[in-house]
This record gives C-alpha cells, structure tokens and sequence, in this order.
C-alpha cells in the first residue's frame, strides 16, 4: 500500500506515520510481470491489509491467480486460511523470522533439534468441528455477499475466543508452517517472493512520481471517486510502464 497526501479535513484521511501528513491508502495489486490489476482505496492506520490483499484478488476475473506475495501487513493466521480456502496462496514476507514458530496438530511427536521452534499446540477437532461455519463464510466471500475486508475486520486479533476464528486461526498456522518450509529450503521460490514484492514497491514509486500534490477535497467526498483516483492513477502508472517497455524492446532490437 502507498499513501496519498490529502487534506486533513477529507473524513477518509489519517496521519501518514512516515511522513507525518494526512493521507488516504492505496492498496495496489501488481502481477508478476509488472502491470497493475487492480487498485482500492483504504483507510491508513485503521486495520492490516491482508482484507484488501485478498479482496483485490477475488474481485479481479481476467486473471487465474495462484500465489499472492504480501509484507507482514498484509498477513495473518485467519487471512492465510481464508486465502487458501478461496483458491491460491497467500506467500508473506515476515519479519523477525527468528522469533516465529512452526505450528504442529497436538500429540505430533516434535525432534529434539525443533522442539525450540515448533510447538504442537493445533487442536484439529476445533477445525473440524466448525468446518461447517467455515464453508460457510468463504462462500459469502467468494460470491460477493460480503468482503474479505469486512471478514478480516470482524475475525481480527480482538476475536480471540469466539470458536469459528480459533479454527481459522489454527488452520492458518498450519498453512503458514507448511509456507515457511518452502521458504527456508527453497531458494528460487524465496527469492522469486522478494524480487516480486520489490516489484511493487518500484510501482509505487512511480505511481508517487505520476501523481505530484496531494488529493483534493473534492475528489475524497466519497468512496467512489476515491476509487476513481485509485483507478485512474493505475491507469496512468500502466501507460507509462507499457511506454517504457515499447521504447527498451525498440533499444533491444537495434
């Protein structure tokens, strides 16, 4: 997500912790080979962005999408269960990976040499004794009877306690150690992860060079022009990228 500096009187506007100045995010979904697919407005500060990483994902249908490469921000237990229970795998970038731990089912006989990262505390019967509720909220995500920003909102860390989000939470940590196994052996694949996510720091980047001022009063009376903006400065970032990679083929071929 980038940040857009507004005025400070807009309602979507919250102080920028970086820069210290109102602004409005802009959440951005960057494919592999560099084009923008798809843009939402959100509020800084107000909640992670893994709703919106999702979100962005499942409202996009040209597209077959299959891993989504996110910071920490963008990532938690619940949103990587939801993700994988929508169709493709959420793949975060975590940081101080050395006070993470791997999550193995109760009862799972641990080595000696793991026993001080893994912890086998997953209580399965909680998974599947939801199961039912489970389905059933992934399936009000993905027909649009409700948003993955709106699921991830409502079954946030504050939720602890309530049945149907400690069986996410715990299937969401099972994902997330068998994610972290690829990522500590699998060389390609981790630096394929990085090079993707410096990917989309470079698009904002841009999308910052394009959009010079900040955002007018006028155009953040609602969500909808907001998302115009969102839009509209993807659309631009796009053109721009497409230009660039005519005149270097051009360069190429000569």
């Amino acid at each position: 997500m980038m940040s857009l500096e507004t005025a400070k009187r807009v309602w979507q506007a919250r102080l920028d912790p970086r820069r210290q100045t109102p602004s409005i995010g802009i959440y951005s979904h960057v494919r592999d080979r560099w084009g923008i697919f798809h843009a939402q407005p959100l509020v800084l500060n107000e909640q992670r962005q893994a709703g919106a990483a999702i979100e962005g994902v499942m409202r996009h249908e040209e597209l077959e999408i299959a891993q989504l490469a996110v910071d920490t921000h963008g990532y938690t237990d619940f949103a990587m269960a939801l993700a994988k229970l929508l169709g493709f795998d959420l793949c975060p970038r975590l940081k101080a990976l050395k006070d993470r731990h791997l999550f193995v089912p109760r009862g799972t006989e641990v080595p000696e040499k793991l026993r001080p990262i893994c912890r086998a505390i997953i209580d399965v019967s909680k998974i599947a004794a939801q199961w039912d509720a489970i389905v059933h909220l992934v399936a009000s995500v993905h027909s649009g009877h409700t948003s993955a920003v709106s699921v991830t909102a409502r079954y946030d860390s504050a939720s602890r306690g309530d049945p149907l989000y400690e069986a996410v939470a715990h299937l969401g940590q099972l994902l997330r150690t068998v994610f972290l196994a690829d990522y500590f052996v699998n060389q390609a694949f981790r630096r394929e992860l990085l090079r993707v996510l410096n990917r989309g720091e470079a698009v904002n980047a841009l999308k910052r060079a394009i959009y010079s001022g900040r955002v007018a009063g006028y155009q953040a009376k609602h969500h909808e022009e907001m998302q115009a903006v969102a839009d509209a400065l993807s659309l631009l970032a796009n053109i721009l990228t497409a230009w660039n990679t005519a005149r270097m083929q051009e360069a190429f071929d000569h």
